[in-house]
């Protein structure tokens, strides 16, 4: 499904977000790096698609970047994005419920609006946690549940009607973009994820909510 829509995911995303997504990005990498401190560190962005949280990444701070995808069309269009990047952000293809790396390889580990797409959310929070070192922070930015009433209301028709229909049109695959209102309705809310976490093994769990709780930004560490 993501590789028919590969051309056209970057385009759609910030059109149908109205650029917010950006946003929610560069705020995912601020406040990665403000839990991380100084010192030379790793940070892989697991289910990196496109690679715009990698590059979020890499521009705000100077750590190592390392982007995971399995879906090989989406990591095309992400090498040409980072092709300009020194260091380089290497790209790899894998699936994250199997992470091709070591156990504790990473200083922190990302996932953005990828968690609720794999086929089972426990284990991958399980190898987030994995291939965290001890100490380690992990960051999740998700589709959630909005808080506020009226908000929610009006955002339910956007996206159950309206966005499905746009994303449909434009990329030439409905069922898509039908399916993002569809996992979203069926993914943990904000204190049910949070839950998740904590039963995973993260500590210091907490979570924000983004633009009323269409998004929610979980954060977490790895025991020392």
């Amino acid at each position: 499904m993501f590789a028919t829509i590969a051309g056209r995911y970057d385009l759609l995303n910030h059109l149908l977000s109205g650029h917010v997504d950006k946003r929610w990005r560069r705020l995912v990498a601020e406040r990665l790096y403000k839990d991380l401190g100084s010192g030379s560190l790793q940070i892989l962005d697991v289910a990196c698609g496109t690679g715009d949280l990698s590059l979020a990444l890499f521009e705000t701070g100077d750590a190592r970047v390392f982007g995971a995808d399995f879906c090989r069309p989406m990591l095309e269009v992400a090498a040409r994005k980072v092709a300009t990047c020194r260091p380089a952000i290497p790209l790899i293809e894998g699936d994250a419920l199997h992470l091709p790396f070591i156990d504790g390889s990473f200083d922190a580990v990302t996932i953005a609006v990828g968690l609720r797409n794999l086929s089972n959310v426990r284990e991958g929070l399980s190898e987030l946690f994995r291939v965290l070192k001890p100490g380690g922070r992990v960051a999740v930015l998700e589709f959630s549940k909005p808080v506020v009433p009226a908000f929610s209301l009006l955002f339910k028709i956007y996206f159950t009607k309206v966005l499905p229909f746009l994303g449909g049109l434009i990329s030439g695959s409905k069922s898509a973009y039908q399916y993002l209102p569809d996992s979203v309705a069926r993914f943990p809310d904000q204190k049910e994820l949070a839950a998740l976490m904590r039963t995973g093994g993260f500590e210091d769990v907490e979570y924000q909510n983004l633009t009323g709780g269409i998004a929610a930004l979980h954060s977490g560490k790895r025991p020392n």
